[in-house]
């Protein structure tokens, strides 16, 4: 089996520790702890924070993070040894996913270059001449740069039109270029793995694969107060049957992947900085097979601020905040075994999920019945801080 890389250097930011780096860790006997990860160790800092969602909702997270010195529990190369569940002592700490009462919500079809692709294709059934006569007509219409396409905008709703009228309609299009994102429920608070976790596949599934995403951490009165990465596993061949398989195709044991750290924004790192970023994806498998591919936020369709504004709104509250997944333009096509059969995991394929200032979340994809089970819910997180004392008005 491939194993993970267990070097903070594997998992860290190209910075390093410059920025302000948050996490969970499970500490045994005690449960699970917000960490500040700094260069000189991890440090505990529950007794300020008792939550994630408590830092995350602060007025200056990073700042508000630096100012409280912690307790020192161990050093990041010790805690990343011992999170591999198959190497895990039991009597030391391990990473957790960094998110805790935030909602774990994604948005989709956010990149409208792809999915018009996916709309031309569908449109021409294999037929290149097809293809390129609907591309022009689309050319004709928004120009050669297509990342231009504002979703709700008057050029976008002309395109709309054309396309219905040529019976070209997809169910993709509404979400894709109207006025209305698609953003759904991703899993329950509290499910997501963290790094050099197992990842889960609905073993029925036989057409999957991984999806590379920045994950906003949004705060409960809707400022984005930080980033980190994650992989909104979805299952095509679940979705593909019915758009009313969503929740099958994505919401499964160990689906949701987060991590490896929150980092806040500071002087350091900005929300242009997640505007900027280039997410790169990385699949390995036990049988020799190799998948690189990357994700451009800059070509997304619909702003971070956007996106966010159409989740927590008047219609809408979230007291304890959110994590969005932002969506990604990355859709897999690569033969893996025969020819024209396209992308799908393996059980043991590792999966690289990486961004310069966000790190590297690294993940073992598993069917989700052979993932560790999710026990430790909200209920389980309320006792254990009353335990602690760290519950306060």
């Amino acid at each position: 089996m491939l194993q993970f890389p267990l070097d903070p250097a594997a998992t860290l930011p190209a910075d390093g520790y410059a920025g302000s780096l948050a996490g969970r860790v499970w500490r045994p006997g005690i449960g699970p702890s917000v960490v500040a990860v700094r260069a000189n160790g991890v440090f505990d800092v529950t007794a300020a924070f008792p939550t994630m969602s408590d830092l995350a909702g602060q007025d200056d997270p990073a700042k508000a993070l630096a100012a409280v010195a912690g307790e020192v529990i161990g050093d990041l190369e010790a805690i990343l040894a011992n999170t591999p569940e198959d190497a895990r002592d039991l009597t030391k700490p391990w990473l957790l996913a960094p998110t805790d009462l935030q909602v774990l919500k994604a948005a989709g079809v956010t990149f409208a270059v792809s999915m018009l692709e996916r709309v031309i294709e569908e449109r021409a059934r294999g037929n290149p001449d097809a293809a390129a006569a609907i591309r022009a007509e689309v050319t004709r219409l928004v120009g050669d740069d297509l990342g231009k396409l504002k979703p709700g905008s008057d050029a976008a709703m002309t395109l709309k039109d054309v396309l219905i009228a040529q019976g070209a309609w997809s169910q993709y299009l509404e979400v894709g270029i109207g006025p209305d994102a698609e953003v759904f429920t991703k899993a329950p608070t509290l499910s997501a793995v963290g790094t050099l976790s197992d990842a889960g596949l609905h073993p029925k599934s036989t057409w999957n694969n991984p999806e590379p995403e920045v994950v906003l951490i949004v705060a409960a009165d809707g400022r984005i107060t930080g980033a980190t990465l994650g992989n909104d596993v979805n299952l095509r061949d679940f979705e593909g049957r019915s758009a009313l398989l969503l929740s099958k195709a994505k919401d499964n044991n160990a689906s949701c992947a987060i991590g490896p750290f929150i980092r806040f924004f500071d002087a350091s790192f900005s929300l242009d900085d997640v505007r900027a970023t280039d997410v790169t994806l990385t699949v390995e498998g036990q049988d020799q097979f190799r998948l690189d591919g990357s994700s451009s936020i800059s070509k997304i369709s619909r702003d971070p601020t956007d996106l966010v504004a159409q989740t927590v709104n008047a219609n809408h509250q979230y007291p304890d905040g959110f994590a969005l997944f932002m969506g990604t333009m990355f859709a897999p096509t690569q033969d893996r075994d025969d020819p024209g059969k396209g992308f799908t995991h393996k059980s043991g394929d590792l999966v690289t999920i990486a961004a310069p200032k966000l790190g590297r979340l690294i993940n073992r994809m598993q069917t989700s019945d052979a993932c560790a089970p999710w026990t430790f819910g909200i209920g389980a997180l309320m006792r254990n801080l009353a335990g602690r004392g760290l519950l306060r008005g």
